[in-house]
């Protein structure tokens, strides 16, 4: 009898030492948590050691991980996801916003005059005025001489004599200069700058009824000033970067989808990276207008990051220009311009030939279309490169934008496997106006289509495209449910059958963009064995009511297990 009490008082033991798991570096508890797997949606708390995630359920279960030197983080009611992605922006851009002229929330024209007469008093005579921002239909007043739908530069130029101004609309598709700037270029009423009725090829400089250059330079048309622009130096690509990492971090951003870096970038975050400074883990396209670069990466190969930091592994594509430009190439003229249909920025047989060798390469193809012509013909060249490529299942190419899309190609998304990268942000700004451009049948039946495309089968990877809009995240997440402006209109939404749901617009932030770049393996949901990437907001933003989740504020942003910022 008494062995067998000895084995029993054994067994006992063994199965209380196997039972006890090895403390953990960082529990949090004490707040909603949103997990993004669909298995196991709301948890109560997360145990992480090093960048992972070890336990994710009740609180009850989650103090066996428990030890001394353990870091407790309270929630405090607050609630807490995945990371957000930020699945289509440009990093530098973010940082030389702060750096230079923010024109973003500037209400009409004279206040960009203003804007541009305080930078001239503290420049010197001959110094570069830029800036990047300001959309005229966002305005409350009209300019007083409008050509085309845009400004003329006359009053800009008054104030700017003596120094060149350069000011990017908020799409990047078009820029104003003033007179000095256009000097400079050699661009006048009788230039000969190869430029046949006022435009360029995949451009256009508007002119006047007098064939007078209004001072808007639109798409490709803009490099004809902007190479007159001096190059920006080693330290202040550094500050800008440094800027852009940090507006990451204040606003829950985890990664972020760089959506075209050229060389100098592309060094400049290796740097940070063996200096410890990329904080925000980076996917990067290689932009498609260095042809040169694009053929090296497809020699070299993609650079996947086993440290999860920085990865290289897709080819960014401008493939025309923005609505608000009037850039975007669609099927049949603007509904506010008649003689035109935008235009491609790039020919389409580089986008075939590009996707060709992306899928020979192992890389993923990202073609910027925002109109419905540029969506077909994109679809097309994808469709085509498939299909003599069979042995490549997962291509996941993506449209970036997929803004305005013709009812015959919806389903093609799915189809194909292409994944829309859609910025739910710009139906907010744009849809008030963008009726004027396109008409209420083609706003109805083929824009901001996020219900349609993601019944079909297709993910949504979400996002800002800031600096075009601010890369905060509630606002898109706002716009993602509500399909309102960000004044609450109107009521019930635009086209409101189009909206998200919470959980779906939680998704396209978190596991549908990591899909997007290849990582649902590793980030994008609360799981054991992913990286312990959060973001803790203030509220409940998938239960607080439609009006006060513009009111929620990121209160902390953790990195592999780190906390990274934290709201004071």
């Amino acid at each position: 009898m008494k062995k067998y009490l000895l084995l029993y008082l054994a067994a006992i033991t063994l199965f209380t030492q196997c039972s006890q798991q090895a403390p953990v570096d960082l529990l949090i508890k004490g707040g909603k948590i949103y997990t993004a797997d669909a298995g196991n949606p709301v948890v109560e708390a997360v145990a992480i050691t090093g960048d992972k995630i070890i336990f994710a359920g009740s609180e009850k279960d989650a103090a066996q991980y428990l030890g001394g030197e353990t870091q407790l983080i309270d929630l405090e009611g607050r609630t807490m996801t995945p990371g957000f992605i930020e699945g289509h922006a440009h990093m530098f851009g973010v940082g030389y916003n702060e750096l230079n002229l923010d024109l973003m929330n500037i209400k009409n024209f004279d206040e960009l005059v203003q804007k541009v007469e305080e930078a001239v008093h503290k420049a010197k005579p001959g110094q570069w005025i830029v800036g990047r921002g300001w959309h005229q239909d966002k305005w409350d007043v009209k300019p007083e001489k409008i050509v085309k739908g845009f400004p003329v530069h006359n009053k800009l130029s008054e104030v700017s004599p003596d120094n060149p101004v350069f000011l990017w609309h908020s799409s990047g598709h078009a820029a104003l200069a003033n007179a000095k700037a256009m000097e400079i270029a050699g661009v006048s009423l009788l230039s000969k700058e190869n430029i046949a009725q006022g435009n360029t090829e995949g451009g256009e400089i508007i002119r006047d009824e007098l064939g007078n250059p209004t001072g808007l330079f639109n798409e490709r048309a803009m490099t004809l000033i902007s190479k007159n622009i001096p190059e920006s130096t080693a330290e202040t690509d550094a500050q800008a970067l440094d800027l852009a990492i940090q507006a990451c971090l204040r606003n829950g951003i985890t990664s972020l989808h760089d959506a075209g870096a050229g060389r100098e970038n592309i060094a400049l975050y290796q740097q940070f990276k063996k200096e410890g400074k990329l904080t925000v883990r980076m996917y990067v396209m290689v932009t498609g207008w260095d042809r040169d670069l694009v053929y090296e990466w497809m020699k070299h190969g993609p650079e996947i990051d086993s440290a999860n930091i920085l990865t290289i592994r897709s080819v960014k594509l401008n493939c025309d220009g923005a609505l608000g430009s009037r850039g975007a190439w669609l099927l049949e003229p603007y509904t506010d311009r008649p003689d035109f249909s935008g235009m491609a920025t790039l020919s389409m047989d580089t986008v075939l030939k590009t996707s060709r060798e992306a899928l020979k390469h192992g890389f993923q193809v990202c073609s910027h279309a925002i109109g419905d012509r540029a969506n077909r013909e994109i679809l097309d060249r994808y469709e085509i490169a498939f299909k003599e490529n069979t042995s490549i299942k997962d291509h996941r190419f993506r449209i970036e934008h997929a803004q305005h899309i013709d009812p015959k190609d919806l389903p093609r998304f799915a189809t194909l496997g292409v994944i829309p990268a859609m910025q739910a942000i710009h139906m907010s700004s744009d849809r008030p106006w963008a009726i004027d451009r396109l008409g209420e049948k083609r706003i109805k039946e083929g824009a901001y289509k996020w219900q349609t495309l993601l019944k079909s089968g297709a993910k949504i990877v979400n996002g800002t495209d800031a600096p075009v809009e601010p890369i905060n995240p509630i606002p898109c997440f706002y716009a993602s449910i509500t399909r309102k402006t960000l004044k609450g209109e109107p009521e019930g939404g635009y086209e409101p059958e189009e909206k998200m749901t919470r959980e779906q617009a939680l998704r396209s932030y978190t596991l549908d963009a990591a899909y997007g770049a290849f990582e649902e393996t590793i980030k994008g949901s609360i799981e054991p064995g992913k990286l312990a990437d959060f973001t803790i907001f203030s509220q409940d933003i998938m239960t607080v009511p439609e009006n006060d989740i513009l009111k929620t504020e990121v209160a902390m942003t953790i990195v592999g297990g780190k906390v990274v910022y934290e709201k004071k």
